[in-house]
C-alpha cells in the first residue's frame, strides 16, 4: 500500500511539473506572438541592409505569419531516445528498399551522369533522397518563410534564422520562387533533399535544364544538388562507406568507437567480412562501429562514412543511408541480428549518469545525452565488473549499476 501511495505522489508531482512546464511555454508563446509585429519590422529594415531586394522585403514580409507550433516543436524533446534496431528497421524497410531500387532504374542514366561529373554513385544518391523525404513522398507541409521569420524573431536561436530567412528571400528571386510553394520542415529544411536556406543557396544546381533550380518540383535538380553537395562535402570517388564486418570472440570492444586503424591491422585483430571471408589487404583507413552494443552488428566505416555525417551528425543516420545505398544496389539484408534492446528515457540515462558519477566513473553533466564521456563511464563500469565493456547502457548494464549504487 505504502508503494501504491508513493507511485501515485510521484505521478501526481511529475503531472503537475509537466502542467507548469506547458503553462510556461504557453505564456512565452503568447508573448513573442504579441511582439512578432515589432520584430519583423526590424527584421525588415536588416533584411535590405543584408542586400534582399526591398521590393521583395515589402511584398513578402506584409504576409510573414507567426507560427506558435514552430516554438513546440523547437521547445519539445523526444521522451525516450531511439535505439539503434528500432531507428534502423523503420527506414531501412522493404518499402524503401523496393521504391529506391525503382526509383534507380527510372534515373540511372541521369545518375550514371552524375557519377561520371562528382564521382558519387548514384544509389548513394537515391538513399539520401529515400532518408530524408521518402523519395519526395513528404516533403514538409509547413511554410518555410512563416517558420523562419517565426524562428528568427525567437532569441534563442535568432542570428542563425534571421540569415536563413534573408538567404530564403534571396532565393526567391534568384530561382524564381513563391511562397506558396516552399513547404517544409518546421525549422525551414525544404524540397526533396530537405536543404536549409544556406545549403540551397551554396549547393543548390539546375539538373534538368530549364535555368533554375527548383528542389521542390524537380527530381533532377534534386539529385544533382545532392551529387554537387555531397562532392563539395568531401566524398572520395570510388571509395565505399563502409562494411558489416564479424569480430572474433573475446574482441577487446574498448576498440569501438576509438582511433582508426588500416583494414590491415582490423584484420589482423580478426575481424572478417559478415560472412566469414578475409576483409583483404588493405591501407584504408576505418573506424569500427557498434551501434548496439556487442550483441548486435558490428560496422568498418571509411572515410565516406564521415561525409555522410557531413550531412546529418548521426551515426545511425549514416549507417541508414549506407546500407539503404547497398540493399538498392542489390546487397544482402544485414548478417547479424537486431537485438530486442527496450528504449530509454533521457531521464533514465541521466539516472545512468548520475550513479556513474557517484561510483567514480567520472561521465560529466548528468544531462541525460549519451555523448562520448558517457560511453567510456559506461565503458569503464563493465570492465570493472566483469561485463562486455562495449560502452552500450543495456538492460544488464543498467541493472548491475543499479544494484552497485544501492549496495
Amino acid at each position: 500500500m505504502k508503494n501504491i501511495v508513493s507511485s501515485i505522489i510521484m505521478l501526481a508531482g511529475a503531472l503537475s511539473a509537466s502542467a507548469a512546464q506547458a503553462n510556461e511555454l504557453a505564456a512565452e508563446i503568447s508573448a513573442q506572438q504579441a511582439a512578432f509585429p515589432v520584430c519583423l519590422t526590424e527584421k525588415a529594415s536588416q533584411a535590405i541592409d543584408n542586400g534582399v531586394d526591398p521590393q521583395r522585403v515589402k511584398q513578402e514580409f506584409a504576409n510573414l505569419n507567426f507560427v506558435p507550433r514552430v516554438i513546440e516543436l523547437d521547445r519539445s524533446q523526444p521522451e525516450f531516445i531511439s535505439t539503434f534496431p528500432s531507428y534502423y528497421s523503420k527506414r531501412v524497410n522493404q518499402w524503401r528498399i523496393d521504391k529506391g531500387k525503382e526509383k534507380y532504374a527510372e534515373y540511372k542514366e541521369f545518375l550514371n551522369e552524375l557519377t561520371r561529373k562528382y564521382g558519387i554513385p548514384g544509389h548513394y544518391l537515391i538513399a539520401f533522397w529515400g532518408l530524408e523525404t521518402n523519395y519526395g513522398g513528404y516533403k514538409g507541409n509547413m511554410s518555410t518563410l512563416d517558420s523562419l521569420a517565426t524562428l528568427a524573431c525567437d532569441k534563442r536561436r535568432s542570428e542563425f534564422f534571421t540569415k536563413e530567412l534573408f538567404l530564403a528571400l534571396k532565393l526567391m528571386d534568384r530561382e524564381k520562387l513563391v511562397k506558396e510553394e516552399m513547404q517544409g520542415s518546421w525549422a525551414g529544411a525544404m524540397g526533396h533533399t530537405q536543404f536549409m536556406p544556406s545549403s540551397y543557396t551554396s549547393y543548390a544546381i539546375d539538373g534538368d535544364g530549364d535555368g533554375v533550380a527548383n528542389l521542390w518540383n524537380s527530381e533532377k535538380d534534386a539529385l544533382a544538388s545532392a551529387a554537387h553537395f555531397l562532392w563539395k562535402l568531401g566524398w572520395q570517388p570510388g571509395l565505399r562507406w563502409g562494411r558489416e564486418v564479424l569480430l572474433p570472440e573475446g574482441f577487446d570492444y574498448k576498440l569501438a568507437n576509438s582511433d582508426r586503424k588500416t583494414v590491415n591491422e582490423w584484420r589482423k585483430l580478426g575481424i572478417t567480412r559478415a560472412n566469414g571471408n578475409s576483409i583483404g589487404d588493405s591501407d584504408i583507413m576505418a573506424k569500427l562501429v557498434v551501434p548496439a552494443g556487442h550483441q548486435g552488428p558490428a560496422f568498418l566505416a571509411y572515410d565516406n562514412f564521415k561525409t555522410i555525417m557531413r550531412w546529418n551528425n548521426s551515426e545511425f543516420y549514416a549507417i541508414a543511408v549506407g546500407r539503404l545505398a547497398t540493399r538498392i544496389k542489390g546487397g544482402t539484408a544485414l548478417v547479424a541480428e537486431l537485438p530486442d534492446i527496450p528504449a530509454f528515457s533521457i531521464s533514465e540515462m541521466a539516472v545512468v549518469q548520475r550513479r556513474l558519477n557517484a561510483l567514480g566513473f567520472d561521465v560529466g553533466v548528468a544531462d541525460g545525452v549519451m555523448g562520448p564521456a558517457t560511453r567510456e563511464g559506461i565503458r569503464q563500469f563493465q570492465a570493472a565488473n566483469g561485463l562486455v565493456a562495449d560502452g552500450f547502457p543495456s538492460p544488464q548494464t543498467q541493472s548491475l549499476l543499479a544494484e552497485k549504487s544501492n549496495g
